[in-house]
């Protein structure tokens, strides 16, 4: 019987791609592809031609199914993303559940998955964790879920992009002000960049290098509250550095690194003293 092969693509570096899938995408004469720009530069590189691309993605997702099918019923069809694996905050859920419900074969070709390169290299617990895709746009909402994440305990792993970047940032550095953060950002590409400290430390460095608020990020966090931080020994660690003559700023700065507050935070703090 035909199958749908689901097949994990590159997610930055092109070399990133298995000799199955390559072999998949080969035999087969239909690719369907969120966009066939991206797919084509892929299928290019590898010398691939001769195929036929059907476009899918959210808009269009139950509508290419039915072509789908109606291919299936007669040869294999490879399912890709721009990039990464398929369905995972991805079109193609759709596709997929059709293409079963029809009683035809799913096949997966595993590949590159963003979430769990990054989870790899940071450094945060590993032996359990909970992939939440992109949050909600609502603050309140987007709160909500991070309460929901942060109960649960485990690391959890975000999808962002540039301009939500910050503002999701600060919604964690509210819920989980002490837990450490470890963004990745452009995974397996030339600018590629891990970011470690609290949400409000990365805040910081965003700040300070907005330059860096471009590409594709990933954001880890592991809800693991530090002991909780007294006003009392903020207020003797900043007298203690005003004797030794340090200035304002200066002071937030080495506040900030060692109690794992904002540098914004801090500064106040300093300025009440």
């Amino acid at each position: 019987m035909p199958t749908l092969y689901v097949v994990a693509t590159p997610i930055g570096n092109l070399e990133d791609i298995t000799f199955r899938a390559l072999n998949i995408l080969k035999s087969v004469n239909y690719i369907a592809c969120e966009d066939t720009r991206v797919t084509s530069k892929l299928l290019n590189h590898y010398g691939i031609k001769g195929k036929k691309l059907i476009s899918y993605h959210e808009h269009n997702e139950e509508k290419s199914a039915e072509k789908i099918l109606k291919i299936l019923e007669d040869e294999d069809v490879a399912l890709v993303s721009d990039a990464g694996t398929p369905c995972i905050s991805d079109p193609g859920y759709r596709v997929v559940k059709l293409v079963w419900e029809n009683g035809f074969n799913v096949s997966p070709i595993p590949g590159a998955f963003a979430g769990a390169a990054a989870l790899s290299a940071s450094g945060l617990p590993s032996d359990k964790f909970l992939f939440s895709g992109f949050l909600p746009n609502k603050d309140k909402k987007r709160e909500e879920v991070l309460l929901w994440l942060k109960n649960v305990g485990v690391t959890f792993i975000l999808y962002e992009s540039p301009k939500r970047i910050l503002k999701t940032l600060q919604a964690i550095e509210k819920i989980l002000p002490n837990s450490p953060v470890v963004v990745a950002k452009e995974l397996t590409k030339i600018h590629e960049e891990f970011i470690r400290g609290t949400a409000g430390q990365v805040i910081d460095y965003f700040e300070e290098n907005p330059d860096r608020l471009k590409g594709e990020f990933v954001i880890l966090c592991h809800p693991e509250e530090k002991e909780e931080i007294s006003a009392e020994n903020l207020t003797k660690e900043i007298e203690i550095l005003k004797k030794e003559g340090f200035k304002s700023k200066d002071i937030a700065k080495i506040i900030s690194e060692k109690f794992g507050i904002s540098k914004k935070e801090a500064y106040k703090l300093t300025l009440e003293e």
